[in-house]
């Protein structure tokens, strides 16, 4: 572990053990006191600037705007991702954004919490239960009804996808409402979505085609990834020779990161786009995106596209990519041959 990674553990301990009783005091509403149609203003609390983070957002939008129609939402983010992640969602009303860098913008970032607290609102959700901020802001801000973000243990025993990061805010907003009298849903789980526009679909097809000047299908790498997240080299070079091997009828490209890194020395065609929107329609025109655990593992299953997600050092239980066939493998406990199994299993549908 690094010395910045050691600074930052013991600061989220030290912040997290002066905040874990943030919000017990809170008087819980009674049965009956929240009526659907007096929801008109929510926010949705997740200060963190990564792109993963705000992809794994959406979930809980979008479930707050399928149980609240009549309702506008407010975002409280770090940076300016959420912008892009969200630029198709027109309940989002406002999008309050705390600087990246705090201690450069100190300003800013104290105005930022100040401002929590010059709206009246009706439900106020905190999208992380692991933030200590995320908590504080809660409790500073003004509404009603508040989800705090704790653990629920008859939810984690009946849901055995309760850790996941996206679903468990989901699972926290039923359960309140099941506790305020409301009719308890079983609606499917929301996926993760950046809502691509038709256009940009389309538009991502013609640079993919560009790019593989064919007509067959084609498999999306993305070898890239932060820490002991990322893979070496060998492993790498290893997995893109057994996929050429296997799938000679697909094109196989590679799409890379800003550093301008390839962990397979740049044998594939490859592409680069600095527009996440364009990174998701380009990836929306395979079928099927190959990374370990990262931010564009994300966006790849928020593009509503099959997606393999490599894992070693993270749990899968909480940022596995779900829905369309995608799959998340574990590399310590699983061999190469279970991992294109699986591969398989997306490809031939």
């Amino acid at each position: 572990m690094t010395f910045k990674n050691r600074i930052n553990h013991i600061r989220r301990w030290f912040m997290h053990s002066i905040t874990k009783h943030v919000g017990s005091g809170y008087s819980e509403p009674k049965a009956g006191d929240l009526n659907i149609i007096d929801i008109k203003k929510v926010l949705i609390i997740r200060p963190n600037h990564r792109l993963g983070n705000q992809l794994l957002l959406t979930p809980i939008v979008q479930e707050v705007i399928n149980t609240f129609p009549n309702c506008e939402i407010d975002l409280f983010v770090k940076g300016g991702v959420a912008n892009p992640v969200f630029e198709n969602y027109k309940q989002i009303n406002k999008i309050m954004q705390l600087p990246k860098k705090p201690f450069s913008n100190l300003f800013t970032y104290a105005n930022g919490w100040v401002s929590i607290k010059q709206t009246q609102y009706d439900l106020v959700i905190n999208g992380d239960k692991n933030s200590s901020s995320g908590r504080l802001l809660t409790q500073l801000s003004k509404a009603n009804f508040k989800i705090f973000g704790n653990n629920y243990e008859e939810i984690e025993s009946k849901y055995d996808d309760y850790e996941h990061i996206s679903k468990y805010p989901v699972y926290n907003l039923r359960h309140y409402l099941k506790e305020l009298g409301l009719p308890e849903t079983n609606a499917p789980m929301p996926l993760l979505d950046i809502k691509l526009r038709d256009s940009e679909i389309a538009n991502g097809k013609t640079i993919l085609d560009d790019i593989v000047k064919n007509p067959k299908k084609t498999i999306c790498l993305y070898t890239n990834a932060t820490g002991d997240k990322c893979y070496s080299e060998d492993w790498w070079f290893t997995f893109y020779t057994r996929l050429q091997s296997e799938y000679p009828e697909y094109n196989i490209i590679e799409m890379l990161p800003i550093e301008n890194i390839s962990k397979i020395n740049f044998k594939a065609p490859h592409f680069y786009s600095k527009d996440i929107r364009e990174m998701a329609s380009i990836i929306k025109n395979t079928s099927v995106f190959i990374a370990a655990d990262n931010g564009v593992m994300h966006l790849a299953s928020a593009s509503l596209t099959p997606t393999v997600g490599f894992f070693s050092v993270t749990s899968t239980k909480m940022y596995a990519p779900y829905g369309n066939g995608s799959v998340a493998l574990h590399t310590n406990e699983t061999t190469i041959d279970d991992w294109f199994k699986a591969i398989g299993n997306i490809l031939i549908f």
